[in-house]
């Protein structure tokens, strides 16, 4: 999707929220009480969600689970749509009413990351907006009219339905978040909206099933129903970031690692970063899954390690230029270190592999060799040419070095500005 369907998304989201605000403030709130603590709720979950965006990685790609909002706040959201009665008795707010709840709620909440700079948070925002529109739109109407009682009844009908309209609503949720961040990265659709789905299966399910829970508890028990089954969820949340908090510990952990061979001189400052970027910028381009992403990612960071284990370092690091069997002769040092390092067993092979002809190569290893070679042929100490007689160089080793479809993978993704958006790391 282009930048323009995310225009569309924000602009859909705007014209909901304003529709749904002038409603309510032409004709009031109906049962304020109600709709003040669903509000709380969400904002509260919205709060509670921590910025991973301010913690990225060295190679600028976040994985889908680190970017997912708030699950307290989406089944908070999810709830007031879906309600059809509080404590025995049927509810009477529309889904109008719905969208300006959460919408105020979720904007009200976004405010501190938006302070920080933090200018994704709208966009969670119209997200949140437009995915409990889609579902109180589903739910409301039949329910106002009284079609749904005498569709379902009471009983597991009820809660069928429930479940599959939760699941349209988060397939709803992993369109637009693809969509979205098309258009912020520019990265192909396909794969974002794989990664989306797949992690809707993790979080998301428990988002679904909490969130049914919710609705029959305070159908029976009323709002007091809310805190008593929101607290499980709370402690998921709590789990999620403390697993995103080891995540990010681990991956800086690999960053200052591969900046051993920049302290020891062995290679050029800012050398494994720049790689990295690249790496997972082509990545992407040829539709890698978030898991092979996190493995290229590591890869191309510590695929100069074995540059500790030289007497004599190569000249400028750069491994490009040598004879093939010295370059394998680096890399399967390389793939040792790695895994005397600890790092998954799969990130050492493609450290080991990444020296080999690409048709011995997994698709990880031909990405990284080629991204190696063209920061090397592009310096201006190897190859005063830069860029654009790099890459012809690269074209002129695919017949047994570089993979072609990596190849012209990196060449669209220097044309789009890749390499401009790749910041150097300062010398150590």
């Amino acid at each position: 999707m282009r930048p323009w369907g995310a225009w569309a998304v924000r602009g859909a989201a705007v014209a909901l929220a304003a529709a749904g605000l002038g409603h309510t403030l032409w004709h009031g709130v109906a049962e304020p009480g109600t709709a003040l603590a669903f509000a709380a709720l969400v904002a509260l979950g919205e709060l509670a969600r921590r910025d991973h965006h301010e913690h990225r990685a060295a190679a600028g790609h976040l994985p889908a689970e680190d970017r997912r909002p708030a699950p307290l706040g989406s089944a908070a959201a999810l709830t007031y749509a879906l309600l059809g009665e509080a404590a025995g008795h049927p509810t009477r707010h529309g889904a109008l009413q719905t969208v300006a709840v959460v919408f105020a709620a979720a904007l009200a909440a976004a405010v501190p990351y938006i302070a920080r700079g933090g200018g994704h948070a709208l966009d969670l925002v119209a997200r949140r907006v437009l995915t409990v529109a889609f579902a109180a739109v589903c739910f409301q109407p039949l329910h106002h009219s009284g079609r749904l009682e005498d569709l379902t009844g009471r009983g597991p009908c009820l809660v069928g339905f429930l479940l599959v309209l939760l699941g349209l609503t988060a397939l709803c949720d992993a369109v637009l978040a693809a969509a979205l961040a098309r258009a912020g990265t520019g990265w192909p659709y396909g794969p974002l909206l794989r990664d989306e789905l797949r992690a809707q299966l993790g979080i998301g399910s428990a988002i679904c099933a909490t969130c049914v829970v919710m609705v029959l508890g305070v159908a029976v028990a009323g709002l007091w129903a809310l805190p008593v089954f929101s607290l499980p969820l709370l402690l998921t949340q709590t789990s999620f970031h403390r697993i995103t908090a080891i995540r990010v510990t681990y991956r800086q952990t690999i960053t200052s690692l591969a900046r051993a061979t920049e302290i020891a001189g062995y290679t050029r400052p800012g050398h494994a970063r720049r790689v990295a970027a690249l790496s997972c910028a082509v990545g992407r381009e040829l539709g890698l899954s978030e898991r092979e992403l996190t493995v290229l990612e590591y890869a191309a960071l510590m695929h100069d390690i074995g540059q500790l284990s030289l007497v004599d370092p190569v000249p400028a690091g750069a491994t490009a230029e040598l004879p093939a069997a010295e370059a394998r002769r680096i890399a399967e040092l390389g793939g040792e270190v790695a895994r005397r390092a600890g790092v998954p067993a799969e990130v050492a092979v493609v450290v080991e592999l990444q020296a080999d002809p690409y048709r011995r190569q997994p698709v990880a290893a031909r990405i990284v060799r080629t991204v190696n070679a063209y920061d090397d042929l592009a310096a201006a100490i190897l190859h005063p040419g830069g860029s654009l007689a790099a890459l012809e160089q690269l074209r002129l080793g695919t017949g047994r070095d570089h993979h072609p479809e990596v190849v012209e993978s990196l060449a669209r993704v220097l044309a789009r500005g890749g390499r401009a958006r790749v910041v150097p790391a300062r010398p150590g």
